[in-house]
């Protein structure tokens, strides 16, 4: 017997008060996105949850699937809406019995209708005595093999057997626009999913050294994007052509001092590009001590050149905890394909892990700063990314 709705709960948007209608809004817009085209009629929110209506034939499991990739969402049910007559509520569930082999039961029924003539406790009561008559199977209240869901709401009543957890986190689009630097490796992907988690819908700036190496940092750029943009379902890529940027650094500049200077650069572009998003913060995936650039030292100088907040989810993150992530949202076997990243280009065998801003400026000094953020921002290639029905992606 095909379902014929989802019930979907949420949980810290209930927490949210008076700004709760809007998260609640900015999810279902997020759902209807994900499952457009797959069969869903409707979509309402009575008190508490909210609920798709689906059409005869729907690709229901295709709907489960993408209800998985939607923040915001605690978790999901295939369900069957019916009246509120009791006889009806026991008719489905005896349909329902047979559908998975089972030796204890829990059942978990909610009278969200006060007005309803059975309470929530005898509704249990009943209703347990009818699947153990039906099924011959044990109640168990702490760890049962299947439970049996009813809620009563004011003009009908949903019926589920399991509960499918969702990803949670806030929706994405009501914490405001963020840019992340993105490189092709594994870190800074994990770090946009982090804060669409929070709400955050992110723009991508990604620096290659193109022509000076081949083009396959930016290509996985491309992909790793693609990817993600499956949870904010509009994504805006920047690539901004570095190679001559870090030419001109390299001709100028200490060696030791090489990756701080690049770092510092790719910030004041990224803050360029960022502004006209209208981001609220550039977005990085570093942690401290990863590499020579993230040393607290290297950090401060290099952030000494923004005015936008910079978010970095992962600053206390080992790489195994960074790359458990990457694996569970399918970016790790993007990041891990072999590319020329720009940050290899002209480094140093010894940079700088406590570079001095009196020498960072020193340096700087002798370069063109405006000029060189000019060509950054002015030879970036746009590429827009839309979430496809047909790929799931």
């Amino acid at each position: 017997m095909p379902p014929d709705s989802l019930v979907v709960h949420y949980h810290e948007i209930a927490l949210k008060g008076d700004n709760r209608p809007l998260f609640l809004r900015q999810l279902i817009e997020n759902i209807q996105k994900a499952t457009q085209r797959l069969g869903v009629q409707k979509i309402v929110a009575p008190r508490g949850r909210i609920l798709l209506f689906l059409e005869k034939g729907a690709n229901w499991e295709e709907i489960v699937g993408r209800l998985g990739s939607v923040f915001g969402i605690a978790n999901y049910s295939p369900a069957w809406r019916r009246s509120t007559r009791y006889e009806a509520i026991e008719e489905t569930i005896a349909a329902l019995i047979p559908e998975k082999a089972f030796s204890s039961f829990r059942m978990s029924a909610r009278r969200g209708d006060k007005s309803y003539p059975l309470s929530s406790q005898e509704m249990n009561e009943r209703l347990g005595r009818f699947v153990q008559e039906r099924s011959g199977a044990r109640v168990d209240l702490e760890n049962p093999e299947r439970t049996f869901h009813v809620e009563i709401l004011p003009r009908e009543a949903l019926i589920y057997t399991e509960k499918v957890r969702g990803p949670g986190g806030l929706p994405v689009g009501v914490s405001g626009p963020v840019a992340v630097l993105l490189s092709g490796g594994i870190d800074s992907p994990v770090a946009s999913y982090l804060m669409m988690k929070r709400g955050c819908t992110v723009s991508f700036i990604h620096f290659h050294s193109y022509p000076l190496v081949t083009k396959a940092s930016w290509e996985k750029a491309e992909e790793l994007v693609e990817h993600l943009t499956r949870y904010q379902y509009d994504s805006r890529l920047y690539a901004v052509p570095f190679g001559e940027i870090q030419r001109q650094i390299v001709a100028e500049a200490p060696a030791a001092l090489r990756v701080v200077l690049y770092r510092r650069f790719m910030f004041r572009i990224a803050e360029e590009l960022a502004r006209r998003e209208r981001a609220k913060a550039l977005l990085t995936g570093e942690s401290v001590g990863q590499v020579a650039s993230q040393t607290l030292d290297n950090l401060a100088v290099i952030q000494e050149v923004a005015t936008l907040p910079i978010l970095r989810p992962l600053i206390g993150s080992n790489k195994d905890e960074i790359i458990e992530i990457a694996q569970q949202i399918g970016t790790y076997l993007i990041s891990i394909q072999p590319d020329q990243d720009c940050c290899r280009l002209f480094t140093p065998p010894h940079p700088s892990v406590r570079a001095r801003l009196e020498d960072i400026r020193r340096a700087e000094a002798k370069l063109d700063i405006d000029g060189l953020v000019k060509l950054g921002v002015e030879g970036v290639t746009i590429r827009e990314f839309r979430f496809s029905q047909e790929n799931g992606r």
